[in-house]
Formats: C-alpha cells, sequence, structure tokens
C-alpha cells in the first residue's frame, strides 16, 4: 500500500468504521444509563429536581475555594488542556471544513498561529498532567492501565497533529493519515472509556443535582 492508497483508506473507510463504533458505543452506553432505570420517590418533595439539577450542573463546572486551594495545579492544568482540547478541535479551519462535510454546516475559526499556539499549550499541559500523577504517590498508585490509554489517546491526535501541520519527519500525506488514525483510535475508544465523560458529565451532575433538589438542599 502506497502512502497516497493509506491515506485515502484512513480517510474514507477507516474514518467509517470508526465513526459507526464511535456513534453505536455512544448509544450503547446512554442505553446502559438509561435503562439501569430510577426507583420512584415516595418522600414528598421539598424543592425542584429541575432547578437543583440545572444549578448543580453550573455550580460544578467551577471549583470551591477549599478545593481549588488543595488541588490547584490539577484544577488549572485541567481547565488549559480542556478548553485546549476545545480550540483545537472546534476552532481550526480545516478541522471545521471537516465537520461541514459531515454535517452540512460550519463555524468561524481561529487564525491558525493561535490554534497553533494552544495546541502547545495543551500538549505542555497534557504531559504535566501526567507527569504530576507519577510523582504523587497516591495518585501514581490510584493511576491503572485505563488511565494511561485515556491520556495516551488524548494527546497523540494533538501532537501527530503539530507534526502533521509543520510537515516534521516525514511526507505531508504520510503524516496526515497519521494524524486521521490517531483521531479515529481516539473515536474507537472513547465510548468504552473514562473518556465518555465528555457526554455524560451533563446528565451525572444533573441527575446529581436533582436528588438534592428535591431533597431541598444543596448538591
Amino acid at each position: 500500500m502506497t502512502e497516497i492508497e493509506f491515506l485515502n483508506w484512513v480517510r474514507g473507510p477507516g474514518f467509517q468504521i470508526a465513526v459507526v463504533i464511535f456513534i453505536a458505543g455512544i448509544i450503547i452506553r446512554f442505553a446502559e444509563i438509561l435503562l439501569l432505570g430510577r426507583k420512584t420517590n415516595l418522600a414528598e418533595a421539598k424543592g425542584s429536581e429541575m432547578s437543583g439539577g440545572l444549578r448543580t450542573i453550573v455550580t460544578r463546572s467551577f471549583p470551591d475555594r477549599g478545593t481549588f486551594q488543595r488541588s490547584t495545579f490539577t484544577i488549572v492544568a485541567g481547565y488549559i488542556f480542556h478548553i485546549g482540547l476545545f480550540v483545537t478541535i472546534f476552532l481550526f479551519a480545516p478541522h471545521i471544513l471537516m465537520f461541514k462535510d459531515v454535517i452540512g454546516f460550519s463555524w468561524p475559526s481561529l487564525p491558525t498561529p493561535v490554534v497553533d499556539a494552544v495546541a502547545v499549550v495543551t500538549i505542555i499541559a497534557l504531559l504535566a498532567v501526567l507527569a504530576h500523577r507519577m510523582s504523587n504517590t497516591v495518585l501514581k498508585f490510584l493511576t491503572n492501565t485505563e488511565d494511561l490509554l485515556v491520556w495516551l489517546v488524548t494527546i497523540l491526535p494533538l501532537i501527530t497533529g503539530y507534526i502533521a501541520f509543520h510537515r516534521i519527519g516525514m511526507t505531508a500525506p504520510s503524516l496526515l493519515a497519521i494524524h486521521i488514525l490517531s483521531v479515529e483510535l481516539l473515536l474507537v475508544i472513547l465510548p468504552f472509556t473514562k473518556l465518555m465523560h465528555a457526554f455524560t458529565f451533563v446528565l451525572s451532575r444533573w441527575y446529581n443535582g436533582a436528588i438534592s433538589g428535591y431533597r431541598g438542599v444543596e448538591s
């Protein structure tokens, strides 16, 4: 297989396979959650589930002062790489064109140098998070194989994308194919690992807040 044939495969059949697995995985995971059901609460409601759920979605997006003081590095680095991932995925012009081909519409992009700089900062933040995790005795003990896999498949598209954009080390078709393949690996793994929180965090926060709201207490 030539490098052009490889590129065509990852852009065609490979991408289609990854998307099918991704969508099917998301549907299966949500079905598992929803099919668990919820027992009828026979206690008298002392507050609103809806307002409690919505409030918790907002409040859990920002750390309280005590948590921030105890875990400043983890929180700051976490915000940096999450925002960085959003910017590099959704505000980079070539990515937006790809989304337009899939969903039929587009949105404004950020200047390429800005996205390039954000990608570098995001890579550094992810490397720092891993270094911190491995140097902290408790965090290292709690780290398992899935945690390392999640970290790897998250950072790979950033690194391969940066290398492909700057055409470092290989021909452009090969670099682009490797980058796309790393994204497809992320899509395939995401629904079946902790990365699924990208889709479930709103639901879980609302659920916890709704329970507390029903009881009339803060989540």
